[in-house]
């Protein structure tokens, strides 16, 4: 794939807790200069002034998705207020090693009715999952009304994406939903590689090395 090509995939990314306004700033600039598909920032550096063209995207319930499902739906309306074009929420994890699936898919569905003009993405910690619980968790996040399911916030102790969860992911999905591969992909040939096995978006921090390693 040309870079043009990858970058357009790229959520450009910056979770940093100490991150302050500057840092948007630049990674705004750098953003709009790569051409990739968004920013996305925490949600206490809302509101984002972003060119004609970069999608803004927020997180909600990160990094751990241990919140109340009214805390995440407060959280993702005040992200849509802020004038967000995209949220990215964390699955309740707990539930998900409870199978509990109809737990997992109120909380997916509480965020979804509290930001109803936005880009849902579903963030389901696929390393913290077995193979069963991540097919489980992208068939509630579809049921709850999501539009992409999501590998990793990139914090969990059990590691980020990986070529098999994504793999896995986009054939439980199909291309009903679409899926993004998100943490520790640090080099062009991993997100290649996430790109094959059917991711249709990228969660990078290291967007300008990556895209660099990919030609023209």
């Amino acid at each position: 794939m040309k870079r043009a090509d990858v970058a357009a995939m790229i959520d450009h990314t910056l979770l940093a807790p100490e991150a302050v306004p500057a840092d948007v700033e630049a990674l705004v600039a750098e953003g709009a200069e790569l051409g990739t598909f968004s920013v996305c920032v925490s949600p206490n550096l809302l509101p984002v002034t972003a060119p004609e063209g970069l999608a803004v995207a927020c997180v909600c319930g990160f990094p751990s998705g241990a919140h109340k499902s009214e805390v995440k739906a407060a959280e993702a309306a005040r992200a849509q207020a802020d004038g967000v074009d995209e949220v990215d929420m964390v699955i309740n994890l707990a539930l998900a090693k409870q199978g509990d699936w109809e737990g997992v898919e109120a909380d997916i569905r509480a965020v979804r009715e509290a930001c109803p003009n936005v880009l849902l993405k579903v963030i389901i910690e696929s390393a913290a999952l077995t193979d069963d619980e991540i097919v489980a968790a992208c068939e509630a996040s579809e049921r709850a009304g999501a539009d992409y399911v999501k590998t990793s916030t990139g914090f969990h102790k059990a590691g980020g994406a990986s070529v098999h969860a994504v793999r896995l992911m986009r054939q439980t999905v199909g291309d009903r939903l679409g899926v993004k591969a998100s943490g520790g992909i640090r080099d062009a040939e991993t997100a290649l590689a996430m790109i094959e096995a059917g991711a249709s978006r990228l969660g990078l921090s290291a967007s300008r090395a990556i895209l660099e390693g990919l030609e023209d």
